[in-house]
């Protein structure tokens, strides 16, 4: 398989390299946790003249012998060389059972610098604070950008390059494969029913998997739709599925906390309050929706809009659907002091449509920067102050 450097993440770990964080390299399940870890072994080796690296792979037969805590540990201290500088690398972590226990011995012995990876399901964000007793630095990885499809194709066509990206998505396994149906059906077996039968039906003990399938479905079918528990339990009683209102929002609790999905609050940007009733849902990649229901209804539009939502989230952005009287925006996104208004259509063809994406954005008077992404075709323009850009130029920005 082809590999490329995914320079933003190993950047990330290049900036704690000898802290005394445990780092924690997450994601969605086969977005190239494993090569990444790879891949920085391979700078430190290269880098770092004095490196001991103690690499576990718990996936692999030999080691078998370490999925118990104890012999984990004593592997570990048996491999330290105190003359050297110590590196402590194990992949798919969660595999051994009772892992934090050696982990978090090693890690106040202080004799390593220690990076892990798990299984999204089993490793999340929300339960690092109670396994890891040091304090720790997370590192989550998402499916290909579209810079990193194009350098992985070698390609330069970008106005083209986007349209391919539009229908395959980011997850590099899919790649190998060479007609479409190959590479939905890879998606489809080898990462949304691997995370959705597997990892969540297991980890959460989930009874009724059609129930849970079917509500996996509506959130694909409705990416970028404004959702509401109440809204999903009519659906699926409608269907003959009946689901109390905290069965669902459980559901959709396991599937973000997987990284199927992504959840985004409105914010009333008049009122300066979130609102609690209603919230969009977006695909770990939008390639995802054809692979589970079809190509016949591609919906363009909240397909891009999808993308923006999965590229400002590599970008480190915090995003809010914003509201404003009865006109919604797309997305606030916000970092530090740094805040954007966004508003994602397909194309700007004729007048209504531009007044349609113009005008809530017209009417946000503070001098934060303001744009609408579409598929234009053309450079950058503005209109009374607010940019036009095309979403292949500005997903390479």
């Amino acid at each position: 398989m082809k590999l490329i450097e995914r320079t933003f993440y190993l950047e990330q770990l290049k900036s704690v390299l000898n802290t005394p964080d445990i780092k924690v390299i997450t994601g969605v399940r086969r977005s190239g946790k494993s090569k990444l870890l790879v891949s920085f072994i391979d700078w430190i080796n290269k880098n770092q003249d004095n490196a001991n690296i103690v690499y576990i792979n718990m996936q692999e037969t030999e080691n078998e012998p370490l999925l118990e805590y104890h012999a984990l540990h004593q592997y570990i201290l048996n491999h330290y060389d105190a003359s050297k500088d110590n590196y402590l690398f194990i992949d798919e972590v969660q595999l051994c059972d009772q892992f934090e226990k050696a982990v978090n011995s090693i890690h106040t012995k202080e004799i390593f610098d220690i990076y892990v990876t798990g299984s999204n399901a089993f490793l999340l964000s929300s339960d690092l604070a109670t396994l890891f007793t040091g304090r720790t630095f997370i590192v989550e990885i998402y499916p290909f950008s579209f810079k990193e499809f194009l350098l992985y194709f070698d390609r330069t066509d970008y106005d083209q390059a986007f349209n391919d990206y539009l229908k395959i998505g980011g997850f590099s396994g899919s790649y190998l494969y060479k007609n479409l149906d190959q590479k939905y059906n890879y998606l489809q077996k080898d990462v949304y029913e691997t995370i959705v039968t597997r990892d969540i039906v297991t980890k959460y003990k989930i009874r009724n998997k059609g129930l849970f399938e079917n509500l996996t479905h509506y959130l694909i079918d409705n990416i970028s739709n404004l959702s509401s528990a109440r809204n999903i339990v009519n659906y699926l009683a409608s269907s003959k599925n009946k689901a109390s209102h905290n069965t669902v929002i459980n559901y959709i609790k396991y599937l973000c906390n997987a990284f199927v999905f992504y959840d985004v609050k409105r914010f009333d940007l008049k009122g300066k309050k979130y609102l609690s009733t209603e919230q969009k849902y977006y695909l770990v990649d939008h390639a995802i929706k054809y692979a589970i229901l079809g190509t016949k209804n591609q919906d363009l539009g909240r397909m891009m809009e999808n993308i923006v939502y999965m590229e400002l989230k590599r970008r480190g952005y915090e995003i809010y659907i914003g509201k404003l009287y009865k006109k919604e925006i797309d997305f606030v996104a916000i970092k530090r002091n740094e805040q954007t208004y966004i508003q994602v259509t397909t194309f700007l063809d004729n007048e209504n449509t531009l007044k349609r994406e113009l005008d809530p954005l017209l009417n946000i008077k503070d001098g934060y920067p303001k744009m609408i992404i579409a598929r234009s075709h053309q450079e950058e323009y503005s209109i009374e102050g607010i940019k036009i850009i095309d979403i292949a130029e500005w997903l390479l920005k």
